[in-house]
């Protein structure tokens, strides 16, 4: 907090997120995504399956599977 007035007369500035906002995480709308949309639930009944899933999932981000943020 010391340095805020220097980031302040820098232009930076800070803004603090509430301690759990995950609509304002990108990597939560991610997550949220792979487990409710693109991993079948049959993928839960083992690790095994889960850890091909997710790899696959996370493979292929950004040609299979995509998000507009």
């Amino acid at each position: 907090m010391a340095k805020m007035e220097e980031w302040k007369e820098k232009d930076l500035l800070i803004f603090f997120l509430p301690p759990y906002s995950p609509e304002l995480n990108l990597i939560e709308i991610l997550w949220r995504r792979i487990k409710y949309n693109w991993i079948p639930l049959d993928a839960y009944l083992c690790f095994q399956n889960l850890k091909e899933r997710l790899l696959f999932v996370l493979n292929n981000f950004g040609t299979k599977y995509d998000i507009i943020f």
